[in-house]
């Protein structure tokens, strides 16, 4: 349920920054034919440990700034593809965000307000904030982006990091702008105006052959029925706030009522599904030993211990912590 290829642009950008891709898996617990066997799958966790890993063996604090800007647009997957070759910056960044969950369990948000855009990200299915290198290369892949579609010296105009400050002077060299540590989010912020370059590396013909595969590739990630696009939404929406269905409606590019009557159609209700996704979820959490029930709780937008506690036992007939005891005796 949640892993994937890691992209060989990785591979490629270790060893632009000098760092050997063998010592990093070695390192990570990793095998070590990840990349030449072509099948290597890992979970998102797994790939929160390569870059703890990358972290641990470089002395360089700006590792992961660095990283993107040693992958050559042709060493990257289609979807990243089709984004340096849009019209304008602001088509990038959409069709970017779009299709990076093609390669990554990884969401792309944007949000133009008051003549700013800013874009964060999110790691679905992970109960962990992201390593600090990871979130640097994916904020400097979007400004690496830009710089290379447009052929300009581009700065956005803020960097938001929740962590605490520290080699603030060379994440204002690398970025270019104000980085404010301590934020309430981590996000990178452009200009609207700049959203409007042009591309010069637009390619009509390139993004004519590429757009229908991504798109189908993307239908078949959301799945056929819009009983399992209602739940692999509801399953990036869980987490400290219960998703209403005018939420799953709006990820779906419908209205409330339009969702409704489907799954009605499909012998359903939204009730059901939202209990199938916390049902699900629930298992997967309860097989990582570091997450206490309380935290699982929250995860799946429990008002309280309690309230889970009698969720699981009715679907599984056991307490959470006795269905733990007996998947690790499996």
């Amino acid at each position: 349920m949640n892993t994937f290829k890691i992209p060989n642009s990785f591979e490629v950008g270790l060893t632009g920054v000098g760092i050997d891709p063998a010592m990093v898996l070695r390192r990570s617990g990793l095998p070590l034919n990840l990349w030449s066997s072509g099948k290597g799958m890992v979970t998102t966790e797994q790939f929160f440990g390569l870059w703890r890993a990358l972290g641990e063996l470089s002395n360089d604090p700006a590792v992961g700034l660095k990283l993107p800007a040693q992958v050559p647009v042709e060493q990257h997957h289609p979807a990243s593809i089709a984004a340096f070759h849009a019209r304008t910056f602001r088509d990038a960044l959409q069709r970017f965000a779009r299709y990076k969950i093609l390669y990554c369990f990884e969401e792309v948000r944007l949000l133009e307000a008051k003549g700013e855009c800013a874009v964060d990200f999110s790691w679905i299915l992970s109960w962990e904030p992201p390593p600090f290198l990871l979130l640097d290369a994916a904020f400097m892949s979007v400004l690496e982006l830009g710089r290379r579609g447009t052929r300009r010296v581009l700065h956005p105009l803020r960097v938001e990091l929740r962590r605490n400050a520290d080699h603030q002077e060379i994440y204002e060299a690398s970025y270019g702008c104000r980085v404010e540590f301590e934020a309430r989010r981590d996000a990178i912020f452009f200009r609207t105006s700049d959203l409007d370059l042009p591309f010069v590396t637009y390619n009509a013909e390139l993004l004519e052959m590429l757009t229908p595969q991504l798109d189908r590739q993307l239908a078949q990630r959301k799945s056929k029925t819009y009983t399992d696009q209602v739940k692999w939404v509801l399953k990036r929406l869980l987490g400290g706030q219960r998703p209403e269905i005018t939420e799953v409606a709006k990820e779906l590019g419908m209205s409330s009522r339009t969702l409704q009557r489907r799954i009605t159609d499909e012998h359903t209700s939204f009730r059901q599904l939202l209990s199938e996704a916390r049902r699900e979820l629930a298992r997967y959490y309860l097989q990582e030993p570091s997450l206490g029930i309380g935290e699982i709780a929250y995860l799946l937008s429990y008002e309280d211990p309690s309230s889970f506690f009698r969720a699981f036992h009715e679907w599984e007939g056991k307490p959470p912590r006795e269905w733990r005891a007996t998947q690790r005796r499996l």
